[in-house]
């Protein structure tokens, strides 16, 4: 995927019910949506824009120089926000690669972003994704840690089988952290957004069900870590002490 032909997308709206405004917080001396920005910025692999329905939060996003696009507030996901932003920002269709990277992520490593990217080399593959090898024992039951159940295609790379908040598979063995950072096909992406939600994207709630359900195929890279999300009063506190010392 060459530069002009990839689009990173950021979606970020200010309705959180844990950490209300948590996109324009200060980290480091920057909102958290601008740090966002940077590390999607320093991925090089092409023009990057947060879409968002909050002004201020596209304010804040110009104001250090970045690109915002505004959105419809009613998207069900973001994967419906970065849809109507890719619409508005690329009608002329040049555009074959969104990566839509989730705005309370400040401190993911620009290789990840990457790697998702990368992904896509391979023509037989629709979204790319990312997996960390869960490490903490608490995490292989708890739901809100899902798991990516894949085969092996490569020393680093997992081809999707199953997404769960369950304690998959069964037995011993690695089991693997999904990190919701994708990269799709234009085409992949416009024929997910138009297809409803299925029976396992509504029972699991996880969204990317829906894509394995229409036969699309995931595959996602293997990373060490999984990035930071943003989402209490904790959560930003870290993130302040890890960015303040880049």
């Amino acid at each position: 995927m060459t530069e002009p032909r990839t689009l990173v997308l950021i979606p970020a709206r200010m309705a959180s019910t844990r950490l209300p405004g948590k996109p324009l917080m200060d980290i480091a001396g920057l909102p958290m949506i601008v740090q966002v920005l940077r590390r999607a910025e320093e991925a090089a692999i092409g023009r990057v824009a947060v879409a968002t329905d909050t002004p201020e939060i596209a304010a804040a996003v110009t104001a250090h120089g970045g690109e915002a696009v505004m959105t419809h507030s009613d998207h069900p996901s973001g994967s419906d926000r970065i849809y109507e932003a890719l619409e508005t920002l690329d009608p002329g269709r040049r555009i074959e690669a969104i990566v839509n990277v989730q705005g309370d992520l400040p401190t993911v490593p620009a290789q990840d972003i990457r790697a998702a990217l990368m992904l896509l080399e391979d023509p037989k593959v629709d979204i790319g994704t990312l997996a960390a090898e869960i490490r903490h024992e608490e995490e292989h039951t708890t739901p809100s840690v899902v798991k990516l159940v894949g085969s092996r295609v490569g020393d680093r790379r997992l081809r999707a089988l199953y997404f769960t908040r369950a304690t998959a598979p069964y037995g011993d063995g690695p089991r693997y952290h999904h990190i919701g950072l994708y990269a799709y096909r234009r085409d992949a992406l416009e024929r997910f957004v138009k297809l409803p939600p299925s029976v396992l994207e509504t029972r699991e709630k996880l969204e990317q069900l829906r894509a394995l359900e229409a036969g699309m195929r995931i595959d996602a890279a293997i990373v060490d870590s999984v990035p930071l999300g943003v989402d209490t009063a904790a959560d930003l506190e870290t993130a302040r002490k890890i960015l303040s010392k880049r």
